[in-house]
């Protein structure tokens, strides 16, 4: 089943340019499952044969592979070396990953950080412990709208007031793919993680799973980034004071050893 990504957040009007549309694939791609051309192209948005024809174009510039006894496409050297080249100047992963594994050693759960990309929210390192629970959504690369998640929900809550209205009419169309959650409920829980300090977040994206997280903020008070904690529903409830109180504390650390970094 191939993983739709469409957009990362509100665009202007008119029809998508070429580059937009190679973007989409390229994104899609992010997903190894996406692998055919008719699950790239579905995932994209886009037709078979506009997507071939993009496939074909990033394949010749090195950033896409086909494999030419599957038929099968991944993603090309050249995206690894863009890769490597921003995260060496933004990667926060080095500076967070002590704490990732503190909590693991702590809780014996999975410990996420995620990152902001746009109107969506990317995992990009993930430590598991004894209890981790298996799920697509906890793997390195796996995009969320924002709000969808208790990491992802701590990346949106802290965003200003006006930002999230602005996002808000976005994530909504991303929400069919979550029942249980709505834009009423993500306002409310927005409320509650700001009034409490933390986002707590249980049954409503995986039922019977849920999270805990926190924002990094940056120096101007935005989220650059958040640590999470996923575990089985009960796991989290039992033990809300001192999950809370240790994501704090380490949040606060990664804090100032990224602003340390960037000095």
């Amino acid at each position: 089943m191939p993983r739709g990504v469409r957009s990362s957040g509100p665009e202007g009007g008119g029809a998508p340019s070429s580059v937009q549309k190679a973007c989409l694939i390229l994104r899609a791609m992010s997903d190894a499952r996406n692998a055919r051309l008719t699950d790239i192209a579905q995932a994209a948005g886009q037709d078979k044969a506009t997507t071939l024809r993009l496939l074909d174009v990033l394949a010749r510039h090195g950033f896409v592979n086909r494999d030419p006894e599957n038929k099968r496409y991944s993603l090309g050297p050249e995206i690894f070396a863009l890769g490597a080249a921003a995260m060496s100047r933004s990667d926060p992963r080095s500076k967070v990953r002590p704490s990732l594994i503190q909590l693991v050693r702590l809780f014996e759960d999975t410990a996420i950080l995620s990152v902001p990309r746009g109107a969506e929210s990317v995992a990009v390192d993930v430590h598991q412990g004894s209890f981790a629970i298996r799920a697509n959504y906890l793997e390195v690369g796996s995009r969320r709208p924002l709000g969808v998640g208790a990491g992802s929900l701590a990346l949106l809550a802290w965003l200003p007031d006006e930002e999230i209205d602005a996002l808000m009419p976005f994530i909504a169309d991303r929400l069919v793919n979550y029942p249980l959650l709505s834009p009423a409920l993500l306002r409310r829980s927005i409320e509650e993680a700001r009034r409490r300090g933390y986002v707590m977040l249980l049954d409503v994206v995986v039922p019977r799973m849920g999270g805990i997280a926190v924002p990094i903020l940056s120096e101007d008070g935005r989220p650059s980034a958040a640590i999470s904690i996923a575990a089985l529903s009960e796991r989290i409830s039992g033990r809300e004071a001192a999950l809370s109180e240790a994501l704090l504390r380490e949040a606060a650390a990664c804090r100032t050893y990224l602003r340390q970094s960037s000095l």
